[in-house]
């Protein structure tokens, strides 16, 4: 296993967060990119930061998660700030991660996340869910709109676009940073390892069971323009060449998270991955008491009970959800700043 940390690696990481102290409020405004083929329309949100602290609402309202107060359609703080780009995991949506969002654009970040189009909340359509090679093309449809939109090509740093996933956002992230899916690969792990959580998913959605889907699945769906990458506990690794992992040549922070409250197994998951990056380029962090549902939102007082009581079973995502919960944001934001701060 790989932890890149050095007493020279801690100092420069210092002067890093030095320099992005907060001085920003979060601005936080809707996003909507269309397909002109009309088949995959994205929606999600775009936070920003801004100089105006006033009127102050929340991003969204809930019952069971905790948000961000936001300045709704300020005007951009002046000067180009890094981009950093979220993938949700398995039907989840834009507002999985508000928490970070809301946080990095505090600290000099503009970020966008959408709500994948048949993995997400809301949109479930199982033909999208097997057309899975379009994760990785929605997060490099976003990237185009940041640089091309004359309302947003002045406030984005170009040479400094980052990618943050949780969970199939980070197997989404693994992939546009060069990972390759291998059908025949994935097929000889799952026929050796009965009940794998990532197989039996993959299997039910028909990922890559036709020679057409096969290729598009295999094929380069990589992002040059993505300067680094941070990966939240991401489910799929067994599907990656192995060759192609080692081959990635942009930085990746990788958070593996012990508590293993997901059905992910952490030994052929986040650990398999920064064992086969390229350790130079590569940092692991494995704090002992993170969970899978951890890069979610905070939840509320109530929350848990709430959902055990309207979606039981549910309610495991908010164990350990409130101040624990909180905690574990705040060492997660510190440390993808300092990890995106210095590239």
């Amino acid at each position: 296993m790989k932890l890149i940390l050095s007493t020279v690696f801690a100092v420069v990481v210092g002067y890093a967060v030095a320099a992005s102290e907060q001085t920003y409020y979060p601005a936080l405004t809707d996003l909507h990119i269309s397909d002109p083929a009309g088949q995959r329309d994205l929606d999600g949100l775009l936070w920003y930061p801004t100089e105006a602290s006033a009127p102050l609402t929340y991003d969204f309202e809930s019952k069971v998660w905790v948000g961000t107060q936001v300045v709704r359609d300020a005007s951009p703080a002046p000067g180009r700030f890094p981009l950093v780009v979220l993938s949700h995991g398995m039907f989840g949506n834009a507002l999985n991660q508000a928490w970070l969002a809301g946080a990095l654009a505090k600290r000099g970040f503009v970020v966008a996340a959408i709500s994948h189009p048949g993995t997400s909340t809301w949109s479930r359509d199982p033909d999208q869910r097997r057309q899975l090679w379009e994760r990785p093309k929605d997060i490099s449809r976003v990237i185009d709109h940041a640089i091309l939109s004359p309302q947003l090509t002045e406030v984005i740093d170009h040479d400094r676009i980052f990618m943050a996933g949780h969970s199939l956002g980070g197997f989404t992230a693994a992939a546009l940073a060069g990972g390759r899916y291998d059908a025949a690969k994935l097929k000889r792990f799952c026929d050796e390892v009965s009940g794998e959580l990532a197989c039996g998913i993959l299997n039910d959605w028909k990922v890559a069971q036709t020679p057409e889907d096969r290729a598009e699945m295999e094929a380069d769906l990589s992002d040059a323009r993505i300067s680094a990458f941070a990966i939240f506990d991401l489910g799929g690794t067994q599907s990656f060449s192995q060759a192609s992992l080692r081959n990635i040549d942009r930085p990746v922070l990788v958070f593996g998270a012990p508590i293993m409250n997901s059905g992910l197994t952490l030994d052929i998951e986040s650990r398999t991955l920064v064992d086969l990056l390229p350790s130079e380029t590569a940092r692991y962090i494995e704090p002992q008491t993170l969970s899978h549902f951890d890069f979610l939102g905070q939840c509320k007082p109530g929350g848990l009970e709430l959902l055990a009581k309207e979606i039981p079973g549910d309610e495991i995502i908010c164990v350990n959800g409130g101040a624990e919960r909180a905690a574990q944001h705040d060492m997660i934001v510190d440390e993808v700043v300092k990890f995106f701060s210095l590239q």
